[in-house]
């Protein structure tokens, strides 16, 4: 039995790739009889109000340009360390999960200064900022992907690849069968783009509709998330191409239109990587081109190099590239319902799970699902992807 009264901290960015594995994992701690709380920045996000998890602000800021920008951010971080400091003497908490992004570097160094464990969750496959700048602090280093740039040699820390945690509601659609389409059946696409929609998206598919033969045109049903800003030229431009396609700035049930769809077409963040391969679902990965350090390109390279993925660079996402694509799927449907399998089978459900394990054996709170470091976790693959790996060298990219 684990102690009710230990207390697990989770530090995370506020932009949902940071907010949505440590929500996962805190609902899977709360389960298990532990207290959680959540500390991020002003802007930070908070989880779902059923959690009931208190949130604690905590200053913080990303790298300003030029020497007084970067002044006023060394300034902004050493007061949310010590803001940090305080927070945590108080609640006296057994360890502190941190998930990336700016606003949990302040939390997670003044853990370290008082000797509070930590565990670190990388949710891309190139090691974020944040987490490259703490990894030697840590006490284990959990990965989504089975292999992540940016892990140096030289530093005995223990790294396990976990899988990203998902939300409960893609968690509980993994047993939806890929319905496969038909020679002469519709095929239903689904647009995603981000919280705020990718204008690339917008600008391109309505052209690639218009390039393909009306036979096959007519047989798609598309739902696409845009921009505000971009709602009114979508749909002028899908009406101008003979679509009736389903647009708006927020679709509410993306774990239900993404089970039901034949097709995503998306960037490569490693949730949405995590959601696409949780339920199993084909993807075109168009990655955002401008990431610190191509994360969301090598995220797509891991799916697609799995057979559950294409991927398609923005420079080379042109409505000529898409619709050739469009018309070779539609003439092979079977590729698509191979490529769901593939999907699926890369990716997983029992991350929340796996890395709740990870803490409790930190902390000495070995309940009856804790597994030693040296056994492999039970990805539901089953595959290589799923093994321990020991030590930063051997997980060097």
């Amino acid at each position: 039995m684990t102690e009710p009264s230990a207390l697990i901290v989770l530090a995370a960015g506020g932009t949902g790739g940071h907010v949505f594995p440590a929500e996962a994992l805190a609902r899977e701690l709360l389960g298990r009889g532990l207290r959680v709380a959540l500390m991020t920045d002003q802007r930070g996000g908070k989880f779902s109000d059923d959690l009931g998890i208190p949130v604690y602000r905590t200053r913080a800021s990303s790298l300003g340009k030029g020497l007084f920008g970067k002044a006023r951010s060394i300034m902004e971080m050493g007061i949310g360390v010590l803001q940090a400091r305080r927070r945590l003497r108080k609640l006296r908490p057994a360890a502190v999960v941190g998930f990336g992004g700016y606003p949990s570097v302040p939390t997670l160094y003044a853990a370290a200064q008082m000797n509070i464990p930590i565990i670190l969750h990388e949710q891309n496959a190139v090691l974020g900022r944040a987490n490259r700048v703490l990894m030697s602090k840590a006490k284990v280093v959990a990965t989504s992907f089975p292999h992540v740039a940016g892990l140096k040699n030289g530093a005995n820390i223990r790294l396990v690849q976990t899988g990203n945690p998902v939300r409960p509601p893609f968690a509980s659609l993994r047993g939806t069968p890929y319905a496969p389409m038909t020679e002469d059946g519709p095929m239903k696409i689904l647009v995603l783009g981000g919280s705020l929609g990718a204008r690339v998206f917008s600008q391109v598919i309505p052209q690639a509709l218009m390039q393909m033969p009306d036979h096959l045109r007519r047989r798609i049903i598309l739902a696409q998330q845009c921009r505000k800003d971009d709602l009114e030229q979508a749909r002028a431009s899908f009406a101008g191409a003979g679509i009736e396609a389903e647009l708006s700035d927020f679709f509410r049930d993306v774990p239900e239109r993404m089970a039901a769809s034949h097709l995503v077409i998306c960037r490569a963040g490693g949730s949405t990587i995590a959601e696409l391969t949780a339920i199993g679902r084909p993807s075109i990965l168009v990655p955002f081109p401008h990431g610190h350090a191509g994360e969301q390109t090598a995220n797509a390279e891991a799916v697609a190099e799995a057979g559950g993925a294409w991927l398609i660079p923005e420079q080379a996402f042109t409505a000529e590239a898409l619709a050739v694509r469009l018309e070779s799927l539609m003439a092979l449907p079977g590729t698509l319902t191979k490529t769901a399998a593939a999907a699926r089978a890369w990716g997983t459900t029992s991350a929340a799970d796996n890395l709740a394990d990870c803490v409790c054996e930190v902390v000495g709170l070995a309940g009856p699902k804790a597994r030693r470091y040296g056994e492999p976790f039970a990805f539901e693959n089953g595959d290589a992807v799923a093994s321990i790996i020991a030590k930063r060298g051997e997980q060097a990219a």
